[in-house]
């Protein structure tokens, strides 16, 4: 992005990280498994890469807290609303793929 200051790259990136999670948040029927298998990451790893960010700047930031705020809710009430059972051959993709990070 030649020519955009630090600024308004963050603001940028910013904003397109918010309209990520909006996206994820009306998307619930796809199941977290599904990102991982066809993407390597998934809404816990935003909020684990979130969490990271904030523990690199000291910023006070439980991983309660990240996944509240990327789930758009409380993880646990997001599980028992949308989260199924994976199937056989989700568990055996994801064995497959399993990413490294």
């Amino acid at each position: 992005m030649n020519g955009i200051d630090d600024k308004t790259r963050t603001e940028l990136e910013a904003a397109a990280f918010r309209r990520l999670l909006d996206h994820l948040r009306e998307r619930a029927d796809v199941q977290n498994i599904d990102l991982m298998n066809l993407a390597g990451f998934c809404r816990n790893c935003l909020s684990n890469w979130m969490k990271d960010a904030a523990d690199e700047r000291g910023v006070a930031l439980s991983k309660e807290e990240s996944r509240t705020y990327v789930y758009g809710m409380p993880y646990e009430e997001w599980k028992a609303r949308h989260q199924r059972e994976a199937s056989p051959s989700q568990l055996a993709d994801f064995e497959k793929s399993r990413p490294k990070h």
